[in-house]
């Protein structure tokens, strides 16, 4: 995808994939997986419409078809979504063929070519049978909303403390995950608008919609 083309890399060679994007400027990429869901992605639309940002959700496909209305909602409002498998399929413990099958019946309905694999779990097999479909996206800033250990507080100041410039970040939207995920999120998004940083969907996620409020490709620059 040309989007991400020059700021993923190789690893190994043939297969693309990003963890962060390099950035010349104040941006930080919000990323939501596991919906859409009724008890809660609705919420997220609305705080991220109040707050003035853009995300980009990482959905399933069983998900979508089970709430159509909530994905029309997501892309109406000019975030972007991508490809979390159709039934949130964990790689380590699936067949080659399963995963495939499972990540293009999801393809079917994002239609664009950003996957993340479900925990982040993909074998070097699966990643090279689906390396002409997807870029594979990954973050350097995992919020851990989804771990009942952590206080609401330490999701919130770990998140701030390690988020940079270029981030991609991921927060869930999921019961397991929804007090520390609506704690942190908002308050994240604050601390960072006050220091004037701006939040976009991921390059490539807006795929489909009219150009006008397509994701546009960021600069190209070395990064680590």
């Amino acid at each position: 995808m040309a989007a991400l083309k020059a700021t993923a890399w190789l690893h190994p060679p043939g297969i693309r994939w990003v963890r962060r994007l390099p950035a010349r400027e104040k941006v930080l990429y919000l990323t939501f997986d596991d919906g859409p869901i009724p008890e809660l992605t609705p919420w997220v639309l609305d705080t991220l419409r109040d707050l003035g940002v853009q995300a980009t959700f990482f959905c399933i496909g069983r998900h979508i078809a089970q709430h159509p209305e909530i994905y029309t909602r997501i892309r109406a409002e000019g975030h972007g979504v991508g490809n979390h498998t159709e039934t949130h399929v964990n790689g380590w413990h699936t067949s080659c063929s399963e995963y495939v099958r499972d990540t293009l019946q999801c393809q079917a309905r994002t239609g664009n070519r950003l996957f993340r694999p479900p925990y982040g779990r993909i074998t070097l097999p699966q990643a090279w049978a689906l390396r002409q479909h997807f870029e594979l996206v990954f973050w350097d800033v995992l919020t851990g909303d989804f771990d009942s250990r952590l206080s609401p507080e330490h999701v919130l100041q770990d998140t701030i403390r390690r988020a940079r410039s270029g981030s991609i970040l991921v927060f869930h939207d999921n019961l397991l995950s929804e007090e520390r995920m609506r704690y942190a999120f908002p308050r994240t998004v604050k601390h960072f608008l006050k220091q004037g940083y701006r939040f976009p969907p991921l390059p490539g996620s807006t795929t489909g919609m009219p150009a006008s409020r397509q994701a546009p490709m960021p600069p190209s620059s070395s990064h680590s």
